[in-house]
């Protein structure tokens, strides 16, 4: 007889749910409810003190006293030290647990931020910035990693909403707060802002996220050097990445020295990895369908911020705004985050589709930036509470969907019972914000430089010697200088010059307009991106049931 070959059947998804259930707390009580809120506070609180840097960034430079090419990376050396500790987290918080690399990393945070600003060596600020930015790298990967297996399930849609309302809201808040800190206290409350919230997040964290349990020696100790291999790779990248439209790109010595050396470091751990494997790291738990469109779909999320972190900012900036009035005009995108998140995370508790969210609020977001694209150099911040309001909608909607469709392609991939799945799966998603968020900024710098340098070619054909147009305007703002003008000719250059700044204010008005409606385009291939995906088993409202709740005592 032939031996009869019997294979192990994979277990269905309402299975893994149901033994995620099973594993997950179906009780909220007072120490995980501390724990969520430091959660809450660490995805807002790295978000907000990256983006007050660079609001802050002039003044900073003005305070140590440095020219333009070294300002440029203090960003640099925050934002690469983000970079960096994103993967190795990993490492950390599989060796030592989240809890202990948590309140260190809290801790630092809180004195560097507090002595940040009274720092006056160039040197020493760059030093600061780099453990600023290691400390508060942790806060992304571990507290999210936190969050999904402490929540009890038919809180959880509502846990993750809120999460990914603070990351947003953080973006869109930093303007109008740190104009409001300029204007009435200092510029140095754009570090002590993130000192003071800080230890607010290290007391939830330290009576909310229980102590892990001593970690069982099975096997080799896991090897630090492919994560250090592979978080310093992307540090260089990322670090190349920024400063390329400064330097020049592939032209600049630094940029290639940056990149190439990132990309052999990078290419270093793969093949340590592939050679080597590592228990904490766990790369084909990755490689699935509905998880690499979701890393695709949060890279193109990201770049449509770029609307109202870079666009909207500028289009006031060249008109002599300050800080202090252009925030309103961003503030309101902020304004019904709170109530959006509750009734998001709601629908989803009551069985909606986390896709359908996403779909809605990427709708909503390209509507509102086309219809920003009517913008003329006569618009004030007042012109964009409407439009903003909009983008609060839709940006606060299709972020919220888009973490909900992550959270279930870790529960129905099992991520959630195996603590290596779900750090990998953590800091997968991290290494992706970042970039993706980087990636839009330099694309979208770059792409209004070039649009901006075409409509000047194409303003300047029409604005030639001799044109009856031309003259009469030189004529007439030559007339109305020259009274304080010492002569006719030294007028007639002034008026030249008045001519120039014309052409340079509409040609840089009408590159926002295609920024705009490049940010539309990039909303519409994300909602090709949503139709790919594959719907999960089971909506939240399923899972919710899967979990019994237990009755309390009295």
């Amino acid at each position: 007889m032939a031996a009869t070959t019997i294979t192990a059947r994979p277990p269905a998804p309402a299975e893994i749910a149901r033994a995620t259930a099973m594993a997950i707390p179906s009780e909220l009580s007072t120490r995980p409810l501390l724990g969520i809120v430091g959660v809450l506070i660490g995805a807002g609180l790295v978000t907000l003190t990256g983006r007050m840097l660079s609001l802050g960034m002039a003044d900073l430079k003005g305070h140590v006293g440095i020219s333009y090419d070294q300002g440029a990376w203090l960003d640099s050396a925050y934002n690469a030290a983000l970079m960096f500790i994103g993967p190795f987290s990993v490492y950390l918080g599989g060796l030592l647990g989240p809890r202990r690399v948590l309140l260190f990393a809290t801790a630092l945070f809180t004195v560097t931020c507090a002595f940040l600003p009274l720092i006056h060596n160039y040197s020493l600020l760059v030093a600061a910035l780099v453990v600023a930015g290691l400390t508060s790298g942790t806060f992304y990967p571990l507290t999210l990693t936190f969050a999904l297996r402490i929540s009890p399930l038919r809180f959880l849609p509502i846990t993750m909403a809120f999460y990914a309302t603070f990351i947003d809201g953080s973006v869109n808040i930093a303007p109008s707060l740190y104009g409001w800190y300029r204007e009435h206290l200092s510029w140095h409350w754009m570090f002590w802002n993130s000192a003071l919230i800080a230890p607010v997040m290290l007391i939830c964290i330290y009576f909310g996220i229980p102590k892990a349990p001593a970690r069982q020696k099975s096997g080799p100790a896991p090897s630090f050097v492919g994560f250090l291999y592979l978080s310093a790779g992307l540090a260089l990248m990322f670090a190349a990445l920024q400063q390329g439209q400064r330097l020049d790109w592939w032209r600049s010595g630094v940029f290639n020295g940056l990149f190439w050396s990132g990309a052999f470091l990078t290419l270093c751990a793969l093949i340590r990895r592939l050679r080597g494997p590592n228990a904490l790291v766990a790369l084909p738990y990755l490689w699935r369908w509905n998880t690499v469109l979701l890393g695709s779909l949060l890279f193109w999320f990201r770049f449509t911020l770029t609307g109202t972190i870079i666009l909207i900012p500028q289009s006031l900036a060249i008109r002599g705004f300050e800080a202090y009035q252009i925030g309103p005009a961003i503030i309101w995108s902020a304004a019904p985050l709170l109530l959006i998140a509750l009734t998001a995370g709601l629908l989803m508790l009551w069985g909606l589709d986390p896709r359908l969210l996403l779909a809605a609020g990427l709708t909503c977001t390209a509507f509102a930036v086309y219809l920003n694209s009517e913008y003329t150099t006569a618009w004030s911040a007042a012109n964009y509470y409407r439009t903003e309001l909009l983008t609060g909608v839709g940006q606060s909607v299709s972020l919220i969907g888009l973490v909900g469709c992550i959270i279930l392609q870790g529960i129905f991939t099992g991520g959630l019972a195996k603590p290596p799945w779900i750090l990998t799966f953590s800091a997968f998603f991290h290494t992706i914000r970042l970039f993706g968020g980087t990636a839009g900024a330099i694309y979208m710098a770059h792409f209004l430089d070039e649009r901006e340098k075409l409509h000047s070619n194409l303003l300047g054909l029409h604005v030639t010697s001799g044109n009856w147009i031309t003259n009469g305007n030189l004529n007439g703002l030559a007339a109305g200088v020259y009274a304080k003008s010492p002569g006719m000719a030294a007028a007639g250059a002034r008026a030249a010059g008045l001519i120039g700044a014309r052409l340079r204010l509409q040609a840089y008005s009408l590159s926002l307009i295609d920024g705009f409606l490049l940010v539309a385009w990039t909303c519409a291939i994300a909602l090709l991106f949503v139709a790919l995906l594959r719907k999960s088993p089971l909506n939240y409202g399923d899972l919710s049931t899967l979990q019994p709740v237990k009755e309390t005592r009295s």
